[in-house]
């Protein structure tokens, strides 16, 4: 059985700056970034985000030295994951990942392929006039036709852009935890995730065991350095562009 890196992840929302400070995030690398994602025009004027009910995110991330667009399915299974998309690659200038999400008690499947572009090959993706789609490549779209037979993208509209900050490696109680801040319509957001990769002698169980503990081990480093963890049920992707699409309404 093929065993997935698992992502684990935690949110903060109250004082992200006062989080930051006190999680040691100025001693590490920090990279900027603007994000946006695409989404479907016709369901924005409406208020709706119809790819991320379908479980497909479309994102852009400009700055820090690259540009990159990934396509992305989360929540998926892996019998979705047909042909050359059953095993993860790496393939210049795409970079295909299969891993798991947690969050809480929130465990999915994520599929995402990654097109790396040139420092600001992406920046025209929120000019008037600009359809997001045109800039996904003919391999990202093989992907969801291979995938997600249902999802047919049409036009798409930019939602965005969110001011991300993102704090590498630092250190907490022995793990190297990544921060990454995010800023936009109002919303402020900190998450804080560490990846857990499979071992030549593990198997499913040992694995959810060694992430488990992890999880814990993370989850009590944020709160014993008093740092308030989310409850919200909805992932930051889902609340940010839902307020996004909302603010687009016509």
């Amino acid at each position: 059985m093929h065993l997935s890196p698992i992502e684990i992840k935690v949110n903060i929302e109250d004082d992200v700056a006062a989080a930051l400070e006190v999680l040691g995030a100025s001693s590490s690398a920090m990279t900027t970034r603007r994000i946006w994602f695409a989404e479907d025009q016709e369901g924005v004027a409406q208020g709706r985000v119809p790819l991320l009910d379908a479980g497909v995110i479309v994102r852009f991330r400009i700055g820090a030295g690259a540009d990159d667009l990934t396509v992305k399915l989360r929540p998926c299974v892996r019998e979705q994951l047909v042909g050359r998309f059953s095993a993860p690659f790496d393939a210049e200038p795409f970079t295909y990942k299969i891993e798991e999400d947690w969050s809480g008690k929130n465990r999915v499947l994520s599929a995402s392929l990654v097109h790396d572009h040139p420092p600001g090959a992406l920046s025209s993706v929120a000019e008037p006039g600009t359809d997001p789609a045109a800039m996904i490549h003919a391999v990202q779209d093989q992907f969801l036709h291979a995938c997600v037979p249902v999802v047919r993208l049409g036009r798409l509209v930019a939602l965005g852009p969110i001011h991300s900050t993102k704090f590498d490696d630092v250190q907490l109680d022995g793990l190297d935890v990544d921060l990454e801040a995010w800023s936009v319509a109002g919303l402020d957001f900190l998450e804080g995730s560490i990846r857990v990769k499979p071992k030549d002698e593990d198997d499913l169980e040992k694995l959810t065991a060694r992430a488990e503990h992890k999880q814990r081990k993370l989850e009590d480093a944020m709160r014993d350095r008093g740092v308030t963890l989310s409850e919200h049920p909805e992932s930051k992707t889902r609340r940010v562009l839902t307020t996004l699409a909302g603010d687009g309404q016509s």
